[in-house]
């Protein structure tokens, strides 16, 4: 017997054993390609300024990091940093082609549960995302953006028609401060859930692990990236649009 025929007989012994978790082997030999896991909800962060995407000290990551903990099977979420929104766009559509032919059917499209949310440059971000993909036929469930700067190239004032709901928290003090208002394109089609202003020389919260700099010149607009109040909201929306609603909610007048 050949060694290769030996380690063949073997095999199912170690996997009871051990229980390694084997790909499945056609009758000629070749390894088939599994099933992926269907993708029910797509979520992207954007980092703001020249924050790494997997800073731990950072809004959006530490929200991602919650996501991806306590969602919902089916739940992709994923960090990028601000400047790579084109990363991002080739990584929502390639989620949505789900039977890898390179191209998004009319179906493919429908299926579309996108939710993006971003902090200064990675708010921006978010709605140039959303214009892209509306470009592309892709409906977004919720922009978020949280102290929303744009770079001098950049509209974030204005919420794409593809996008169903959009939120901006922002404050006003400070070298670098927010959008205090976002508006929709289309009314009829985006619900602008609210411009909602925040004060933290009235209600100053701490960062971890932040500049001289930022907390000299900018220290409003780095307290945006870590308020907790902030950021639970930001929670709060996107779990309201990925968790089922319990059976006994649904009923009128219960």
């Amino acid at each position: 017997m050949t060694r290769f025929a030996r380690v063949r007989l073997l095999l199912p012994a170690v996997v009871l054993c051990c229980g390694l978790a084997l790909p499945a082997v056609a009758a000629n030999g070749a390894i088939e390609a599994q099933p992926s896991s269907k993708i029910n909800y797509i979520l992207v962060g954007f980092a703001g300024g020249f924050v790494r995407h997997n800073n731990p000290h950072h809004g959006p990551v530490q929200l991602a990091q919650r996501l991806r903990r306590e969602a919902p099977a089916g739940t992709y979420v994923e960090v990028f940093e601000n400047r790579r929104r084109k990363r991002a766009y080739n990584t929502v559509l390639r989620l949505l082609d789900s039977n890898h032919d390179g191209n998004l059917s009319d179906d493919e499209k429908s299926q579309a549960r996108v939710i993006l949310f971003g902090h200064s440059w990675g708010a921006s971000a978010v709605v140039l995302l959303a214009r892209e993909l509306d470009h592309a036929g892709v409906p977004v469930l919720l922009t978020v953006q949280v102290d929303s700067v744009a770079k001098p190239w950049q509209q974030d004032g204005v919420i794409p028609d593809n996008v169903a709901a959009a939120v901006n928290f922002y404050q006003s003090h400070g070298l670098i401060h927010g959008r205090s208002e976002i508006k929709a394109e289309d009314g009829t089609k985006t619900q602008i859930l609210g411009n909602y202003r925040f004060d933290y020389r009235q209600h100053p919260v701490k960062c971890e692990a932040t500049s001289w700099f930022d907390r000299t010149f900018t220290p409003s607009h780095m307290q945006s990236q870590c308020d907790p109040q902030i950021w639970n909201r930001v929670e709060d929306l996107v779990r309201e649009r990925i968790e089922p609603v319990p059976t006994w909610a649904a009923i009128p007048g219960q």
